[in-house]
């Protein structure tokens, strides 16, 4: 997670010369173009769907598909005529808001927004008017505001919709009444023993009776930590599982100077994405020691639930190289694609198509934890590094992922369990959102917010906004909400964007 510069134009053609399946690079950037041959992209049928009305986490659902065809309110006619309302933050939200609609604060009813500022603060606003409803502030806030020491973890609702559940810097997950943001009994639960090295950077995630943290480090890797994944009831109270990346031979919490091997951060936007149905979660890891028993960095690992046993595990050969050049595979969370299929990419600008039921070239709880085996590898559309999600549509018998980075935006077709890219343009991108029939890409650089027809890489608007870094948007009831701002300038201050249709 130290900071590094992207690839540059000649480093990364050298790269495309050893892959046998590159895809875009920084040379077919500028203009937007449509692959040759490609499958046109459907057409959504979010015109006449029921009304999304919340979005509970996240990526919108426990697999972080980032993808709803329910209508919005906001379609290619109004986009352009928003209403725009900025309100202005006791912090910054360097990570996505959440929403709920009609839920009771203060005992009246309002479509309510949830955001977490870099040092713990937990809002509640209303949507229509900007208006904020509470504000939760964790005991010792002060202890730690305005140093590097923050949190870019998402909030994430109970699935009952009383109560959200957000993270502080010092390493406690909290579960927060809907009604008043007070913090319910049993609450709050620690999942790091050193919050100054263990960062609580991803969003959190649900699956059935757990709420699921995972940690990271924090920029510089200052050693010693250790990336997990942490399973706490949502009843609170203590912890019901851990699984350890590094000393992973170690089934809970450990002070991380007593593990021989450091770093492996969880530091996706989206942390532990949950497989629909089969009782598994997928993660992915950064820096670190490999050897395939007890030490898994830049790993791709496919864990039970709620046992969190590794059932399989993808490394790339090259995963010693990628320790050593700080090149994270971990930067961007596994995206499921369907069709026993998923994509995952880091630092390096390489997506790298794994088989589910056999990541290495395995047959899935064989126990063999081998370097390689992925059935395709391609470049990212900027040739940059991914630090974003993205964004995967599944209509009409076809799978389409929507990826964004520091200098570009494309959509990849999944044909015969490869990707094929469909178009490429040069704007930079966040996390995409796809919700009522377009797409979202919030503007890092320039800020604001491109919006797109799925199958062009036209953009039909842009709305306005401030620059920022891994805040990305919702799209729901109406409204398209943007928090902006850089958790790493250490400002107590923020701007949360809402643009509602007229």
């Amino acid at each position: 997670m130290r900071l590094r510069h992207s690839l540059s134009l000649a480093a990364l053609l050298s790269a495309c010369s050893v892959i046998a399946a590159c895809g875009s690079t920084a040379a077919d950037v500028p203009t937007p173009t449509a692959a040759p041959g490609a499958i046109p992209l459907p057409a959504s049928t979010a015109a006449g769907a029921a009304r999304l009305l919340d979005w509970p986490e996240f990526g919108l659902d426990p697999a972080r598909s980032n993808v709803s065809e329910r209508s919005t309110g906001i379609n290619a006619s109004n986009v352009a005529h928003l209403q725009i309302r900025s309100v202005s933050l006791g912090g910054t939200v360097d990570s996505s808001p959440i929403y709920l609609h009609g839920v009771t604060v203060g005992g009246s009813v309002h479509d309510a927004i949830f955001v977490t500022t870099t040092y713990g603060r937990t809002l509640a606003l209303d949507a229509s008017s900007g208006r904020i409803l509470w504000t939760f502030t964790p005991p010792g806030y002060s202890r730690w505001a305005g140093s590097a020491q923050i949190t870019t973890a998402s909030p994430i609702a109970d699935p009952d919709r009383q109560a959200i559940y957000s993270a502080s810097p010092n390493g406690l997950i909290h579960k927060l009444s809907v009604a008043n943001g007070s913090e319910q009994t049993g609450w709050p639960v620690s999942v790091t023993r050193e919050p100054r090295h263990e960062k609580l950077a991803a969003a959190l995630n649900i699956e059935g009776p757990d709420v699921i943290a995972t940690t990271g480090g924090y920029i510089g890797d200052a050693p010693p930590y250790q990336g997990h994944v942490a399973l706490i009831p949502r009843s609170g109270g203590h912890l019901a599982g851990v699984l350890n990346t590094l000393c992973a031979n170690r089934r809970s919490l450990i002070v991380p100077s007593s593990c021989g091997s450091s770093d492996s951060a969880i530091l996706s936007r989206a942390g532990a994405v949950v497989e629909p149905g089969t009782g598994r979660i997928l993660i992915d890891t950064g820096n670190a020691p490999w050897n395939g028993r007890t030490d898994f960095g830049d790993s791709a690992l496919e864990l039970t639930f709620p046992g969190l046993q590794i059932r399989q595990a993808f490394t790339p050969v090259n995963q010693a190289q990628l320790n050593s050049s700080d090149t994270d595979l971990g930067s961007s969370a596994p995206a499921l694609l369907g069709h026993d299929r998923v994509v995952l990419a880091g630092k390096d600008g390489i997506m790298r198509v794994l088989a589910l039921s056999r990541m290495n070239g395995h047959p899935a709880g064989s126990g063999l934890h081998r370097l390689g085996g992925e059935v395709q590898r391609l470049g990212i559309p900027g040739g940059g590094e991914l630090f974003s999600a993205p964004a995967v549509w599944q209509h009409a018998g076809h799978t389409t992922a929507f990826v964004a980075d520091e200098n570009g935006t494309a959509a990849y077709v999944l044909q015969r369990g490869r990707l094929g890219r469909a178009w490429i343009n040069s704007n930079p991108g966040t996390s995409p959102v796809m919700a009522g029939g377009l797409l979202y890409v919030y503007d890092l650089s320039g800020g604001g917010i491109y919006v797109y027809r799925p199958g062009s890489p036209r953009p039909i608007a842009k709305l306005a906004g401030r620059p920022g870094h891994w805040n990305s948007p919702i799209v729901v009831d109406g409204h398209v909400i943007e928090p902006e701002g850089n958790g790493n300038d250490h400002s107590q201050s923020g701007t949360l964007e809402i643009l509602s249709a007229p």
